[in-house]
């Protein structure tokens, strides 16, 4: 199995340091990750608001094994609130976090998790911007949900995600699709297994068409996470069907993907908000992409050699 041998790769400082010196690795480091510290990532999120996208930033790195390391996390986003803030882009830029770094996957991980993810939401609305929970594998959904619907108590804003590939995801939708939720919908890039997820891609972007209607014909904020043209189209077409104004709901993309695609929504105006990751661990960051579903490398292969 490629998963689990990627996996593995993503740990080894050999197979960092062989990957790193390899030819086509700036190419996509330069492609795909805004760079390393909050102080290269601040020129794109300048650049982002001058050409009318906005963006949520990412501070990479999932592989936590200890409290500190998941504080350590808290304190990465912690500063980028404060350099947006400084800057005044807080309205430009969100952030997206997954529990995983906060420390979820630890002893008592999912109150660790929430202890950490608080302060940094609070930060966040504190400069009038918001976080979205990113959706991680089924085994983690529960927990996520759980403290997305705490996190709201008190941040009302405060986002999550949700993934077309998995059976249960119909049902929260329905349960989400309320007044003042941020829902994002994707179609999923982890590995699960038939018992809980479709397997087949037809039936993936079916299952994503109907959990779009779900949330364009709720009360809340619909998030389209797609590169898809005939999904993006599609959802287009709901939002109006629905009676949504442009601005009642917005699509999202990968940085360094179909960057034309972006300001092209954005000049026809729709909320268009650009997924930005960056941080040291931009390594293990793609490497789990792959590990998570091996076709992914495919997936980024084809960017690499097309444009925009």
């Amino acid at each position: 199995m490629l998963g689990p041998v990627i996996l593995a790769a993503s740990r080894s400082d050999k197979m960092r340091r062989f990957v790193s010196a390899a030819p086509g690795t700036k190419l996509f480091f330069d492609r795909f990750i805004a760079g390393e510290t909050v102080d290269q990532v601040v020129p794109i999120v300048e650049d982002a608001a001058d050409k009318g996208l906005e963006v949520t930033l990412d501070v990479v790195g999932e592989d936590i094994t200890t409290p500190a390391q998941a504080e350590a996390a808290r304190d990465a986003y912690l500063e980028l609130v404060e350099r947006l803030k400084d800057l005044g882009l807080g309205t430009r830029a969100e952030m997206s976090v997954k529990l995983s770094m906060f420390g979820q996957a630890l002893e008592n991980g999912h109150e660790l998790a929430l202890a950490n993810v608080r302060p940094v939401v609070e930060a966040a609305a504190a400069i009038g911007t918001t976080v979205t929970l990113d959706a991680e594998d089924h085994t983690t959904l529960d927990s996520m949900f759980a403290i997305h619907e705490e996190l709201r108590k008190d941040f009302p804003e405060t986002g999550c995600v949700i993934q077309s590939y998995l059976f249960r995801t119909e049902d929260d939708a329905r349960r989400l699709a309320a007044a003042g939720s941020r829902v994002r919908i994707v179609k999923g890039a982890y590995k699960e297994p038939a018992s809980v997820a479709y397997q087949d891609k037809a039936e993936i972007d079916k299952a994503y068409v109907r959990i779009t209607r779900i949330l364009m014909e709720g009360e809340g904020y619909p998030m389209i996470g797609s590169h898809d043209p005939r999904l993006i189209a599609i959802a287009q077409e709901l939002g109006r069907q629905a009676g949504r104004k442009l601005d009642e709901y917005e699509f999202q993309m990968l940085y360094g993907i179909r960057s034309d695609e972006h300001v092209r929504l954005a000049a026809e105006g729709h909320r268009m908000r650009v997924y930005t990751a960056y941080g040291t661990d931009w390594y293990g960051y793609f490497m789990r992409r792959l590990a998570e579903k091996p076709a992914n490398l495919l997936f980024f292969g084809r960017s690499i050699l097309t444009k925009g």
